[in-house]
């Protein structure tokens, strides 16, 4: 299970990744006022992937964790700030992401200009990534801080 919660870990950076790649196609793309590509489509593609494997790891470990145990003491859970984020806070704000998403991607794909496409990427990409950034247990988060990178 360490090896998973390793993997989780290390993942969240190519999906940032993924997601300013898409961010920054979407400005570029609005800003130029050019035709949408097969790069702009990949570039929110692989985004969508990385949420998704991401989304299976996660769940992987919240099910088979002490998380999922945690929600049968939910009331407790809420008093502190570290058990509230794992066990609600963070799961929920991901799975929101992960469905703004999905949702965003079919959407721009049915958008009727490149324009469109642009604006509706910005739009979708742009709130789930601002989800996923607050959702995350950044170092200088003091009630929830994990570290950069976890190693064994």
């Amino acid at each position: 299970m360490q090896i998973l919660l390793i993997l989780h870990n290390l993942f969240r950076w190519l999906i940032l990744l993924f997601a300013f790649w898409t961010l920054f196609t979407a400005i570029s793309g609005i800003s130029a006022k050019r035709e949408y590509t097969k790069s702009d489509g990949r570039a929110n593609f692989f985004f969508m992937l990385g949420m998704d494997i991401q989304f299976l790891i996660g769940m992987i470990l919240y099910f088979s964790g002490v998380w999922f145990e945690r929600l049968k003491h939910l009331g407790e859970n809420m008093k502190d700030p570290m058990l509230r984020f794992f066990t609600l806070e963070h799961g929920f704000l991901m799975i929101i992401a992960w469905i703004l998403v999905h949702i965003g991607r079919a959407t721009v794909k049915k958008a009727p200009t490149s324009q469109a496409k642009f604006k509706k990427t910005l739009v979708f990409f742009g709130i789930a990534l601002l989800l996923i950034l607050i959702a995350i247990p950044w170092p200088f988060r003091e009630a929830v801080a994990r570290p950069w990178f976890r190693w064994f």
